[in-house]
């Protein structure tokens, strides 16, 4: 739970609600083939469930007291210009969280893990 502190009481927002909307951003996204595991709980689902698709593939996030940090996973599509997929990737992330919850980002990293042709 990612909690925030306002005149009227403390707002929580859970890792789940933080994942999906960001994974929601960043697959829409130009040049964006699909997300890649971002660690083994995210792998063994795959594994499991093979045929399942899931917003929070790829995505990770973490609070402090300045603001969020957020990993992304993504596979590209390639013959696309890599640093303009990033670029669009973290301006869409960091204008869709920050409008849907008042939370400031502080960093995005975004980890290329493949590509793929079409």
């Amino acid at each position: 739970m990612i909690g925030l502190e306002t005149h009227l009481g403390t707002i929580e927002i859970s890792q789940t609600y933080f994942s999906r909307l960001i994974g929601n951003a960043a697959s829409s996204c130009f040049g964006v083939a699909g997300m890649a595991n971002s660690n083994a709980r995210q792998g063994l689902r795959s594994l499991i469930f093979r045929h399942n698709t899931y917003l929070d593939k790829g995505v990770g996030v973490k609070g402090d007291n300045e603001g969020l940090l957020i990993d992304l996973h993504i596979i590209v599509t390639y013959g696309l210009n890599i640093s303009a997929i990033v670029q669009s990737i973290t301006n869409k992330v960091r204008y869709t969280v920050e409008q849907a919850t008042g939370l400031t980002v502080k960093k995005i990293n975004v980890f290329v893990d493949g590509m793929i042709t079409e």
